[in-house]
Order: C-alpha cells, then sequence, then structure tokens
C-alpha cells in the first residue's frame, strides 16, 4: 500500500514548544524518511513512527532536501543504528552533508556574527557552535531535477534552490502532492518563503516557491507548518 504519512514532531527550543513535519513516504518496497530534525533527535522519530504504526526498522532511505541542522541533524544517528539505510540528496547538497565543504549556513552564521549588536552575540554564538555539533554524514544516492522513483506510488525530484543551492521537494503523483522542504512553510495561512532572513538567494527562492504553487497540487506537506491544501494556497 502506497502512501504519505507526515510525522508531528514536537520539543522544546528556548522554552518555546515547537513542531516540525518531516514525512514517510511509504511503498511495498521502500520506506523513505525525508528529513530527520535536529541532532539527538532520532528518539523523538523512532517513537513518532512507532504510534502511527511504522517500525522504524522498516526505513530503507532517509532524503535530505538540504543541509540545516534542523532538516540533517539526526542524521549521523540515524545512521550509526540503522546502517542500512541509504542517504539520499542533491549532488550540490550531498557536498555539505558529507563534510566536503563548510555549511553554507554556518558561513553565513560567522559572518553575521561580526556585526551583531553586543546583547545578541551570545545567541549569534551558541548558534555557530550548534551548526557546528552537526556531524557529517556520506551521501549514498545523489539525485538531480526530475529524477524519477517508485517511492508512494511514484515520486519525482524538484529542484527547489534559494533557501540553499541544492534543495529539493518532491512530488508525488499518485495523491497529486509536494513535499516542499523549505522551499515554501505556511505561515498565516500561505504559503511564503521560509525564513527570508537566513534565505541564501531570496529571488530564486521566489521562483522556487511559484514554481511548486503553479504546479497546482492538491496537497503541500511543509516541514514548518504541515500539510495544506491547494484550495487554501490559492484563495
Amino acid at each position: 500500500m502506497n502512501k504519505i504519512l507526515m510525522l508531528d514532531i514536537n520539543f522544546e527550543y528556548k522554552n518555546e514548544m515547537r513542531t516540525i513535519n518531516p514525512v514517510l513516504l511509504i511503498g511495498n518496497n521502500e520506506v523513505v524518511l525525508v528529513d530527520c530534525g535536529y541532532p539527538n533527535f532520532l528518539a523523538l522519530l523512532e517513537t513518532e513512527m512507532k504510534s502511527k504504526g511504522i517500525d522504524p526498522n522498516s526505513l530503507t532511505k532517509v532524503l535530505i532536501t538540504h543541509h540545516d541542522d534542523d532538516h540533517m541533524g539526526a542524521l549521523s544517528e540515524i545512521k550509526e543504528k540503522y546502517p542500512n539505510i541509504k542517504v539520499v540528496t542533491s549532488e550540490i547538497e550531498s557536498e555539505y552533508i558529507s563534510g566536503k565543504k563548510k555549511s553554507l549556513r554556518l558561513l553565513q552564521a560567522e559572518e553575521i556574527l561580526k556585526s551583531l549588536p553586543e546583547e545578541q552575540k551570545q545567541f549569534g554564538i551558541e548558534f555557530c557552535e550548534s551548526l557546528r555539533k552537526v556531524k557529517p554524514v556520506n551521501v549514498d544516492i545523489t539525485v538531480k531535477d526530475q529524477d524519477c522513483f517508485n517511492w508512494a506510488g511514484g515520486c519525482q525530484v524538484i529542484a527547489t534552490p534559494g533557501h540553499m543551492p541544492g534543495h529539493i521537494s518532491l512530488y508525488l503523483s499518485e495523491t497529486n502532492s509536494i513535499i516542499t522542504g523549505d522551499a515554501a512553510v505556511i505561515e498565516n495561512g500561505k504559503l511564503v518563503i521560509a525564513n527570508p532572513q537566513f534565505t541564501l538567494d531570496f529571488d530564486i527562492a521566489e521562483d522556487s516557491l511559484e514554481k511548486i504553487i503553479s504546479m497546482n497540487a492538491d496537497n503541500y506537506y511543509c516541514y514548518h507548518g504541515g500539510k495544506f491544501v491547494s484550495s487554501t494556497i490559492r484563495d
């Protein structure tokens, strides 16, 4: 049976409750996790999967949309506990996920830190340190725009750069759905660009957002905000 299953990972961040929404693509021979949360989130993922009737041992692949710490932070733990799982991402992002190149987010944070006012410097320092603690993981499979797989009844890779240069989203043909990663997030009832202040190329990110909206999917699964239906998005 093919299906898309959204996970609700609830956690506390700086005394505030937050939620992220990784997605499982479930088919006869594959169970693919799309993005995996911060470092030390494996237990949260396993608990949520089990609560929805999915055995974590059934995972076959983890696809990472881009190398931000909230999307790939738990990847090293997953690979350590479940070594047969294959790691999938775009060719551009693979360089950063594997540690061959320094994280673009860390480079950005270090640059911003230089000009932060004194009262914000401690936060900037802590943010840089948290990024440095993300462990690199070797990538097993690299994908590119329009690559197709049989995950959850049919899946196509969509290049959605901007937030990060190698960012990818996924189109699921059987349900006419898009998994957006950070190409789009839900805010105030609308699809918008994720964290504009952290988006590395805003103009390209706008193009990617327009690209996935123009595909007229019935459902959009956003890592930040959850699931949206097209009628809501188009209003």
